[in-house]
């Protein structure tokens, strides 16, 4: 099993920065791939951003290009959302998730969740 503990989160203004942090404790050496998720009430959770833990593929969803960036430290167990120039419409419940499987890139491929952390910007 893997346990998520998230940390991070608030309110900030629009234009402002936030940092998530994920930290990951038990089976952490059989993650393959390890994401962040938001939603909104009413809305499906909808994928952020997601990394391989050991390797170097990367995705980002258009919304957050060029904004969000996702980071891990294997040594920490450690995963990393930077947020930058946020916007109202980022505000959400933001939940990172963790996958055994090396092609996960669906919400029913996580296995594991952290317990969600809200962002909300305001304008």
């Amino acid at each position: 099993q893997v346990q998520l503990v998230q940390s991070g989160g608030g309110l900030v203004q629009a234009g402002d920065s936030l940092r998530l942090s994920c930290a990951a404790s038990g089976r952490t050496y059989s993650n393959s791939v390890v994401a962040w998720f938001r939603q909104v009430p009413g809305k499906e959770r909808e994928l952020v951003a997601a990394i391989s833990w050991y390797g170097t593929s990367q995705y980002y969803a258009d919304s957050v290009k060029g904004r969000f960036t996702i980071s891990r430290d294997t040594g920490l167990n450690t995963l990393y959302l930077q947020m930058n120039s946020l916007k109202p419409g980022d505000t959400a419940v933001y939940y990172c998730a963790a996958s055994p499987r090396p092609t996960a890139k669906e919400r029913g491929d996580f296995d594991y969740w952290g317990q969600g952390t809200q962002v909300t910007v305001s304008s």
